[in-house]
């Protein structure tokens, strides 16, 4: 998803995880109505939140220990996502023994393990540097087909968009000067399948392999369609 600052993309995030009333119509997950329901969609916030005197395996327990699981079951179950992911390493870690982009992933991991098949982030990417962006892109798409996640982001990135994206959804609005919020146009980006993309993200060729999809004429025509409804 995809708009200028202020054109209510957190607004409608808050929506669907049940954070907000809407004025009207209603949210519906697998038929069932979950309007003003929180806890049915994972949500990742733009800051990772971690708690500094939790070691990482704690951080990713902890929504599980919220929800009434045993300690020993929760960090069971943490150990075995940060496995999943990769981080297994980092388990018995301090949050600021970590780069921001291991805090993000961190951060996802226990999103994830909420249990929800849909997630919603919001601009997740935005305070690390372009390289470490890069790398995140590439390991959150395996991970989305790794954990078998349809996944809402936020982002400013058109590029981002263009290069993550199964289906771009591009708003407008400004609800704070009385503009609905809409959608303008919904784009497909043609040219690498969802699959491809998730594959990119494995192995040592992880960035050529980006690189060469974000040179490609399908990317190019895709982010001047995205750029031309942003006005």
């Amino acid at each position: 998803m995809v708009g200028r600052s202020g054109c209510g993309k957190t607004t409608l995030l808050h929506a669907l995880a049940g954070l907000l009333q809407p004025q009207e119509g209603k949210v519906l997950l697998h038929g069932s109505d979950v309007t003003g329901h929180p806890g049915h969609i994972g949500y990742m916030l733009q800051k990772d939140l971690l708690i500094p005197s939790k070691r990482i395996i704690d951080n990713v327990a902890l929504p599980l220990e919220l929800k009434g699981v045993s300690r020993s079951e929760a960090r069971a179950r943490a150990q075995e996502m940060l496995e999943r992911g990769g981080l297994e390493r980092v388990a018995q870690s301090w949050p600021h023994e970590l780069s921001g982009g291991m805090r993000q992933r961190v951060a996802f991991l226990r999103t994830a393990l909420i249990g929800s098949d849909i997630m919603l982030l919001d601009e997740p990417f935005s305070a690390l540097d372009a390289l470490t962006r890069r790398e995140m892109r590439a390991w959150l798409m395996s991970s989305v087909k790794e954990f078998g996640l349809s996944v809402l982001v936020i982002t400013h990135d058109v590029d981002e968009a263009v290069a993550m994206a199964s289906r771009i959804y591009v708003m407008a609005g400004s609800p704070a000067q009385g503009v609905v919020t809409k959608i303008v146009g919904v784009i497909e980006p043609q040219g690498c399948t969802d699959a491809e993309k998730a594959d990119s993200g494995k192995g040592a060729g992880q960035a050529t392999d980006l690189a060469s999809f974000d040179l490609s004429a399908a990317f190019l025509a895709a982010k001047r369609e995205v750029l031309s409804l942003l006005g």
